[in-house]
């Protein structure tokens, strides 16, 4: 019996609303709006609550927004002086605070900012979403089917409070076993791409993105254990979903989990599905990191490819250098140090270097002149190196005190050649000019 009375209580409600709202204001209607409102800008808060009231029984609903928007200013006023002795009484007036916003939206979806119609249905939603994190956040459930009603009609105007909480709620739903973890980081994902889209200001979108990230680390919701049991059967049924793949790349961004089969895949597959120099940059990183090499070879050099000139190539050509030495392989480090020591960037020093412990490293056979050769050689480049970095001279002088070799001028003149003469030695795919050292 008491659900019939209810629906008929609610019925007559709906009733009384769209007659209310078809009409013109009465006189008495137009009296307690002057009433309220002349209190309401002279503060006096407590008078104009009960005149509101009356305003806002007997007035049409889609004649005022101020209706709306004065009146929840009096209610949440009221609400915060209430105490928990009053708590039914409280409630009641957070369920009418709400009523209000959905009516503001239902009657004024637009409004007028320096005479222009302007949408405000995102600042109505937000208003509502701030009042629920006021005064009905003790409830996650509540606040995680509402906040995320907000959240999903907002989008990326949702301010970033409210994205927040919308996430902390799930997390608290997730540790009482109430929500799976795939919700949750699927918030968390919905929640940092609103924040990237949003034009709110960057100060505020900065701390609710700081925010975002600490809790949702807190969290451990989003485990490698986790995402890869999670995402693994969805990434191998459909491999070509952008938003799929990108979503697994942003969850499992940090160290812990590039080593994880599915991370290496989601990364392969976004850079061919949207190549860039620094994609490729990224799996050099990770197939370096695996020791794969020719993996690493190979994206750092489509890397070098799709990079402009600048400070970057140089970096690329650098590390290729210093990967390829470690490698053995040494035409391809030997080239790829001379283009960094050409770009220079701050890393002609360390190129040099490179250069000289390759040739070092190098024999080339043949006569007296020519095993040498590759140590003059590598000489010259470690002055070089200390000449264009001071950092390095240390070392260099060091290299070259080991590889200060020189025949005699008699063994040299056996091959007919003299001190100082110039000299193009060329082995194991690096071609350098010297100068030959004779000693007396």
């Amino acid at each position: 019996m008491k659900k019939f009375a209810l629906f008929f209580f609610a019925l007559a409600m709906m009733v009384f609303s769209v007659k209310v709202s078809a009409q013109e204001p009465s006189a008495e209607c137009l009296k307690y709006m002057d009433f309220y409102q002349t209190n309401f800008k002279q503060k006096q808060y407590d008078d104009a609550l009960p005149q509101w009231r009356i305003a806002y029984s007997i007035c049409p609903r889609n004649k005022w927004a101020n209706l709306y928007i004065q009146g929840s200013t009096l209610l949440a006023r009221e609400i915060k002086k209430l105490g928990s002795r009053e708590a039914a009484h409280r409630e009641a007036l957070i369920d009418s605070l709400l009523t209000l916003q959905d009516e503001r939206l239902r009657y004024f979806p637009t409004g007028k900012k320096g005479g222009v119609v302007v949408d405000m249905k995102s600042t109505i939603l937000n208003n509502k979403g701030q009042y629920i994190i006021n005064f009905r956040n003790s409830d996650p459930k509540y606040m995680y089917k509402e906040l995320g009603a907000i959240v999903n009609q907002a989008g990326s105007e949702t301010k970033g409070g409210i994205l927040v909480n919308y996430l902390q709620s799930a997390i608290d739903l997730y540790r009482k076993n109430e929500l799976r973890a795939e919700e949750v980081m699927n918030i968390y994902t919905t929640a940092v791409d609103y924040l990237a889209a949003s034009d709110d200001d960057p100060e505020a979108v900065g701390e609710a993105k700081a925010t975002i990230e600490s809790i949702f680390a807190d969290s451990n919701v989003a485990t490698c254990d986790n995402l890869v049991a999670i995402f693994t059967p969805r990434y191998n049924s459909d491999p070509n979903n952008v938003a799929l793949v990108t979503n697994i790349v942003k969850l499992m961004n940090r160290g812990e989990c590039f080593s994880s089969d599915l991370y290496l895949k989601a990364v392969t597959k976004m850079h061919s599905l949207d190549p860039s120099a620094s994609s490729a940059y990224f799996l050099y990183r990770l197939h370096a990191s695996r020791g794969n090499v020719n993996e690493a070879i190979k994206y750092i050099e489509e890397a070098i490819a799709a990079c402009a000139p600048g400070e970057t190539l140089a970096q690329y050509n650098y590390e290729l250098a210093g990967f390829a030495y470690k490698n053995g392989m040494k035409a391809k480090s030997y080239a790829a140090a001379k283009v960094a020591a050409d770009l220079n960037y701050g890393y002609a020093g360390k190129a040099y270097m490179i250069m000289g412990n390759l040739w070092a490293g190098t024999s080339c056979g043949g006569d007296e002149i020519t095993r040498y050769a590759p140590r003059w050689a590598a000489c010259d480049f470690y002055r070089k190196a200390k000449a264009a970095d001071e950092s390095l001279a240390e070392e260099a002088d060091r290299q070259i005190a080991r590889n200060n070799y020189a025949p005699s001028a008699a063994d040299a003149f056996m091959y007919g050649y003299q001190n100082g003469q110039s000299y193009t030695v060329s082995c194991s795919g690096m071609t350098a000019t010297t100068s030959i050292r004779l000693s007396r």
